[in-house]
C-alpha cells in the first residue's frame, strides 16, 4: 500500500508550546570506538552516560540483557545526562499527549510518513548533520539545505555528532546538540531527548511506539542514535561491526499499531570510496520498532 503522508500542522500540544523555549534539548550522538572502517557513519558519544533508568528498568537489564548490552556496558565512556527542569515539565506533557495520540490511534492501510525528504552524508562523519536537515524537512517540507551549515550548527568533528554533552551556540543550550539544533530551527517543535538503557526495557519499546505514532501525526520525525555492536542487531545493510550513527525516523505501520517503523538512513546513497560498506544499505528501510529500541540502546532518540 502506499504510504499516507501527513500533513497535520497542529502544534505538539499547548503544554509544548509554553515551556519550548525554555527547553531546547540537543540530542547528542556517539564517539566512534575505534578509528576504523567502523568509524564511517559513527557519531561521538559524548561525555555523559544513560539518563539513570529505574531501580526496576534495571534489574530486569540486568537479569535478560539485550544482545550487545555488556559490550556496551563494557565500552561507555558517558557520564550521567541531565535533563532541566524545563526539559523534564516539557517530556512529562509530551508523555501525556503521546499516550493519548497512541490510544486514539486509527488504523489505516499500511504506512504513515511525516514526509522526510532524504540526503545522502557528505563525509563519512556527517550521518548527525545529515540527520538535522533530513528530521527538519519532515515538518516544513525543504529540503537539500547544506550539511555543512548542519554540521556547523551541531558542532560536528571528524569523530562525529555527540548525543550529549556539547552546548551549541543557541540560546540556552542544554548539552544534547540534535535536539538544540531541531528546537531553534524548528521553534515551537519543542523535542526532547530520549534516553534508554544499554537494555531498553518492554516499557521503553512500548513508549517509543508511542513517541514515533504522536511525532508522525504531528508532522515531525524523530532524530535515532543508534549504536550498533558486534553481535547485536543492526539496520539494514549494515555490518556487523560497531557504529554509531544517526538517522531519521519518520513513520509507522499503521496496521501494526507502530511494531514496525520507517527510517531514513544517510548512509543510503553514499559512495563505497567514502563508505566501504556503504553499497547494500538503502535510503529508506522498515524495521521491528523494537529492535531500533534495541539499536539505540545506551543512547537515545530526539522526539
Amino acid at each position: 500500500m502506499p504510504p499516507t503522508r501527513t500533513r497535520a500542522r497542529a502544534a505538539v500540544l499547548g503544554a509544548t508550546a509554553l515551556l519550548t523555549a525554555a527547553s531546547a534539548l540537543p540530542a547528542a550522538s556517539s564517539a566512534s570506538a575505534a578509528a576504523s572502517a567502523a568509524a564511517t557513519a559513527r557519531s561521538v558519544p559524548a561525555a555523559s552516560s544513560v539518563v539513570p533508568v529505574p531501580a526496576a528498568a534495571s534489574a530486569a537489564s540486568a537479569a535478560d540483557p539485550a544482545p550487545g548490552a555488556w559490550y556496551k556496558a563494557a565500552r561507555d565512556t558517558l557520564g550521567p545526562q541531565r535533563l532541566t527542569p524545563a526539559q523534564h515539565r516539557l517530556a512529562a506533557a509530551k508523555q501525556a499527549a503521546a499516550e493519548w495520540t497512541y490510544a486514539g490511534a486509527r488504523a489505516l492501510a499500511g504506512y504513515k510518513l511525516s514526509g522526510a525528504l532524504h540526503q545522502s552524508q557528505k563525509t563519512s562523519y556527517w550521518c548527525g548533520p545529515a540527520t538535522l536537515v533530513i528530521t527538519q524537512s519532515a515538518h516544513d517540507e525543504v529540503g537539500g539545505r547544506s550539511q555543512q551549515d548542519a554540521a556547523t550548527l551541531l558542532k560536528a568533528t571528524s569523530s562525529g555528532t555527540a548525543w550529549y554533552g556539547i552546548d551549541i551556540n543557541v540560546p540556552n543550550p542544554t548539552g544534547y546538540p540534535m535536539a538544540d539544533a531541531l528546537n531553534y530551527r524548528l521553534p515551537g517543535a519543542g523535542y526532547v531527548p530520549k534516553a534508554l538503557p544499554y537494555t531498553p526495557t518492554a516499557t521503553d519499546k512500548a513508549t517509543f511506539k508511542q513517541h514515533i505514532t504522536h511525532d508522525t501525526d504531528n508532522d515531525y520525525a524523530i532524530a535515532g542514535n543508534a549504536w550498533e555492536v558486534p553481535g547485536g542487531p543492526h539496520l539494514v545493510g549494515h555490518p556487523n561491526i560497531e557504529i554509531f550513527h544517526w538517522v531519521s525516523i519518520d513513520g509507522y505501520n499503521t496496521d501494526t499499531a507502530a511494531g514496525e517503523v520507517n527510517y531514513l538512513d544517510p548512509v543510503g546513497g553514499v559512495s563505497t570510496g567514502v563508505i566501504s560498506w556503504a553499497g547494500p544499505v538503502p535510503k529508506s528501510a522498515h524495521i521491528s520498532s523494537d529492535t531500533l529500541t534495541t539499536i539505540m540502546g545506551g543512547r537515545g532518540y530526539v522526539w
